[in-house]
């Protein structure tokens, strides 16, 4: 496969977990300052599926998508205000999660157990990214703050972990499998 396949193939990979970061944003659960959403799922799927590059890549473009004004954060929201706003820290932290967990599973074993590290690791990077611009926004005392910002999301986000870890691996041997995802691993669970 030649360089242009290969970049095609990239900026297709990405788009496509932007995309589903973008819907999966869409399904919330209201809470008084942050929402529960499925973008750290996608996260999760996307670093899982992709490994650290790509994965951090798919978050930049979808966080880009976010800043120049289409709907596609939680409760269908967009433009910079969102990104400097109280939630703007998690995102900020998908593209840093996104990274350490494709990291993580690129040094280790692209394995259901590794991922669930993995991901558990991202979920931690996104909860610290999101806590600090959340407290520093809003004013808050770090008690306030972790809170609203982490408290909440520990154990809905032990469930994401594991499932982005399920999905991902899943998705990621069957992508393999049709050459649509380069194998840079030969163990695969």
């Amino acid at each position: 496969m030649d360089n242009k396949s290969k970049r095609l193939r990239v900026i297709l990979n990405c788009s496509i977990f932007a995309a589903i970061t973008a819907i999966l944003a869409q399904v919330e659960i209201p809470l008084p300052l942050i929402p529960i959403s499925g973008q750290t799922l996608a996260v999760g799927i996307a670093a899982t599926v992709l490994g650290s590059r790509q994965g951090a890549l798919a978050m930049v473009c979808y966080a880009a998508i976010g800043a120049v004004g289409l709907p596609v954060f939680a409760g269908f929201s967009g433009g910079p205000q969102v990104l400097v706003g109280p939630s703007g820290g998690y995102i900020f932290g998908f593209v840093a999660a996104a990274y350490v967990t494709g990291l993580i599973l690129e040094k280790t074993k692209f394995t259901i157990r590794m991922a669930m590290i993995a991901n558990t690791v991202g979920m931690i990077v996104t909860l610290f990214f999101g806590t600090i611009q959340l407290k520093f926004v809003l004013d808050l005392g770090w008690n306030t703050a972790l809170a609203a910002g982490v408290y909440p999301f520990i154990v809905v986000g032990l469930i994401k972990a594991y499932l982005a870890s399920w999905i991902g691996i899943t998705v990621r041997q069957r992508l393999i499998q049709a050459k649509l995802v380069t194998d840079t691993h030969k163990e695969i669970a």
